[in-house]
């Protein structure tokens, strides 16, 4: 069992993120909506194969995740051969290298996802069926020094059908939430917000309890960082009442399903990358070949988006 608060729950001194200095805060939101997409099109870089993108696609790329902290790639050659190493060094060209080894990951650290026989390992969880996949963040439910910041997952076979998913900027939650209450914030930055219980598989714990804030501030470059789950089961939240609030508040943020969210369906050679961002995935019916994405998960940030970097 993890101790209570591993999460280190401190407030930088000064900065956009800071509750107290409302100054900063108004800058950088003003600045933060004002770059912000409006369509999900407005992410799409279009680069000629995934591996060591040209100094245009890295700088296309490189712009929509500093103003959305997430880009849509498509390749126009989607080659299989040796596809995986070639997002590695995707993933490498924006500083991205410290894999998430997940209880699922294949040997080279990147997961292949598809849907999986119940009764293995992966097919006990969502991720690795045809049902819809609520709100989240990934790796919410890893330790503190092991937050997954970075994120890139490719299409190798779409869906026959469904299988899209809806997107949000944790950045532009986080305004949402502050600009409505600044104690939501308050509430959602405490060590002991939000509880993810042990995984327990046949009387064995696989991974302790998880304690620890829905937002921090990454000390080496100052951006913010989500963790977060919509489910229902699985998650205990800080019982006190300005959390609730908070929790009701972003709830409802995310099912009114307004501009802040944008929408996308990822066809064959087509990927995300970017920070850890929020997102669903709609339920989906396999065709003949079934649906296979790679996921590729960092503890890394994409180098070069922080706060400054605009």
């Amino acid at each position: 069992m993890s101790t209570k608060g591993e999460f280190a729950s401190c407030f930088p001194h000064g900065g956009p993120f800071d509750p107290r200095d409302l100054e900063s805060y108004a800058r950088w939101r003003d600045a933060r909506l004002a770059m912000r997409p409006t369509r999900a099109e407005d992410l799409l870089v279009e680069i000629a194969a995934p591996g060591r993108p040209s100094e245009a696609e890295h700088g296309a790329i490189l712009e929509r995740c500093r103003r959305a902290n997430m880009a849509v790639y498509a390749c126009r050659d989607a080659g299989e051969g040796e596809l995986k190493t070639r997002l590695a060094e995707l993933g490498a060209a924006f500083g991205l290298h410290r894999l998430d080894r997940n209880l699922c990951a294949d040997e080279d650290g990147i997961t292949a996802l598809e849907v999986r026989e119940g009764g293995t390992a992966a097919g006990e969880y969502i991720p690795y069926s045809n049902r819809p996949l609520s709100w989240h963040t990934d790796g919410y439910y890893n330790g503190a020094g092991e937050q997954v910041r970075g994120l890139i997952l490719h299409c190798a076979r779409p869906a026959a059908d469904g299988g899209a998913n809806a997107l949000m900027d944790p950045e532009i939650a986080y305004i949402r939430l502050r600009d409505e209450n600044p104690d939501f914030i308050t509430a959602l930055m405490h060590a002991e917000a939000m509880t993810i219980p042990p995984n327990m598989t046949g009387g064995e714990e696989i991974r302790p309890a998880r304690v620890g804030p829905v937002f921090s501030v990454d000390p080496r470059g100052g951006a913010l960082h989500m963790r977060y789950s919509a489910r229902k089961v699985n998650v205990v939240w800080r019982d006190d009442s300005a959390t609730r609030a908070a929790v009701e508040f972003l709830t409802a943020l995310l099912a009114a399903d307004g501009p802040d969210i944008l929408h996308w369906r990822l066809g064959a050679g087509q990927g995300y990358i970017g920070n850890n961002v929020l997102h669903n995935r709609s339920a989906f019916a396999d065709g003949d070949e079934g649906r296979l994405l790679y996921r590729a998960r960092y503890f890394d940030r994409m180098e070069g988006t922080e706060p400054g970097n605009d």
